[in-house]
């Protein structure tokens, strides 16, 4: 039996950076995975969309290169854009095992389950068994896609979507309008399919979102000649000879290649020996943990999907950082209140903090300070007007609250809002802050300028309720 420090299970995103941030701490970590290294994000989730995402950027921006004097013959061939997807993949799994290797890591390939008292059987694929003990164990297993029973046959997940295709449908519908969902709708759109429909349960997509930027995102998948059902739900689905017949609540019926479903993740909790090691569920099916992501168990942690407090790669890394400095002696807690989150959309969306609804909900006295990319120089030589950016701060101590942007490059500039949040500035700091001209960084300094009535390029056309 091999003794170990820490035995982490899981080679996602939170597990591989947490193995080697105990490495550096000088722990001897073991990580156990059966599948592909990187887990959901790198092979069929964050990753391989964001690539996809880039050739569809690309496309779309065909048509303007006139603008520029440019002018070229398209011939687009979107088998060798999941080629090129695929080859990004490799190459980063590959990256993975080099970087554990390098921070002597040791990976045990292999499917885990716990023994209780701080025993790891890893089940490998010749059938052997070996047995890891460690003073701590991390649970980091990820999620898989929810897909009905009913629907087995006839429709496909976006790990299968983005693993097993080689290239794209002709004809493709999209059951779920979050954020995968979302995507892939506008994703597949610019790659010129014959048929893109996009269903969604709600009465909304994308909730959680600032409805201003969503609505803006629905106006451009509709120009892309998406079609939107909201509050609609699929009733049946069967394969015939010319591919996917669909019956939709609202009574239509379509003809499709392909039926993504997109609906929501369900954590990987089954046969890991959870209950004989004294795990605890929580009511969703999710591993149970605290602010310092300690399950029920002694010394077993438990961070990423597979808690389900909040399913972004970013997260299941932030999660693993705090398990392992509490391992290893520290006293930290996770704090989630500055938590960026992205949506590879057109226009892109993002958001981190409270948003307009939330402040309502609770009741809160705010102020809003906006600004248009159409305001600014750099939108304006890009070509990227079309987006703007939204801070809210506190009534009286203007401290912000949380911020949002739509546009070209949103995902950036929600970063610095959540470095703004995280340090505690105020909206006239924020203000103050000299930024590189001209940038589309400008754009939050704007957006925070006019949240305290100092916005010199925005036209006045209100009596503005500012913070001195």
């Amino acid at each position: 039996m091999t003794r170990y420090d820490i035995v982490i299970v899981g080679g996602g995103p939170g597990g591989y950076t947490a193995a080697i941030r105990a490495s550096m701490r000088g722990a001897r970590v073991a990580l156990v995975e059966q599948g592909r290294l990187g887990g959901v994000c790198l092979n069929c989730g964050c990753i391989p969309v964001k690539a996809l995402y880039c050739t569809a950027h690309h496309l779309r921006n065909l048509p303007r290169l006139q603008e520029h004097g440019i002018h070229v013959e398209s011939n687009f061939v979107s088998a060798e854009a999941f080629a090129r997807k695929a080859a990004i993949v490799a190459r980063l799994t590959k990256n993975v095992a080099n970087l554990l290797k390098s921070h002597e890591v040791t990976l045990v390939r292999g499917r885990a389950r716990l023994l209780g008292a701080g025993l790891v059987a890893v089940t490998q694929e010749s059938g052997e068994e070996l047995h890891l003990e460690a003073q701590a164990i991390v649970v980091a297993t990820g999620t898989r896609p929810f897909l009905p029973k009913i629907w087995a046959d006839c429709a496909e997940t976006s790990d299968e979507f983005l693993t097993v295709r080689t290239d794209c449908p002709r004809r493709l519908l999209v059951v779920g309008g979050g954020y995968i969902g979302c995507e892939m709708a506008a994703i597949m759109a610019s790659f010129r399919l014959d048929e893109v429909l996009l269903v969604e349960k709600a009465s909304e997509l994308l909730r959680g979102f600032d409805r201003q930027a969503v609505k803006v995102m629905e106006r451009e998948l509709s120009a892309a000649e998406v079609r939107i059902f909201k509050g609609t739900t699929l009733v049946f689905l069967e394969k015939d000879t010319h591919g996917t017949r669909v019956q939709l609540s609202s009574g239509e019926t379509y003809e499709t290649d392909t039926v993504l479903a997109a609906i929501g993740r369900r954590p990987n909790v089954e046969n890991l020996g959870l209950e004989a090691a004294g795990v605890k569920l929580a009511e969703d099916g999710a591993i149970a943990v605290d602010s310092r992501m300690r399950t029920s168990a002694e010394n077993v942690y438990a961070i990423g999907d597979v808690t389900n407090i909040v399913q972004l790669a970013t997260v299941a890394i932030y999660q693993g950082e705090v398990a392992v400095d509490n391992i290893l002696g520290m006293d930290r807690e996770a704090d989630y209140r500055v938590i960026p989150s992205t949506v590879f959309t057109f226009p892109e969306m993002a958001r981190v903090g409270l948003q307009e609804d939330e402040c309502r909900a609770a009741n809160l006295d705010y102020v809003v300070g906006s600004f248009p990319y159409v305001g600014c120089g750099k939108a304006q030589c890009d070509g990227e007007t079309l987006g703007a950016a939204k801070l809210l701060f506190a009534g009286g101590d203007g401290a912000l609250l949380g911020g949002m942007a739509y546009g070209e490059e949103a995902s950036l500039l929600v970063a610095e809002m959540a470095v703004a949040m995280r340090t505690n500035m105020r909206g006239m700091e924020l203000a103050d802050t000299v930024h590189a001209h001209p940038t589309l960084s400008e754009i939050v300094r704007e957006a925070a300028a006019d949240g305290v009535g100092l916005c010199v390029h925005k036209a006045s056309i209100r009596n503005h309720r500012g913070m001195r």
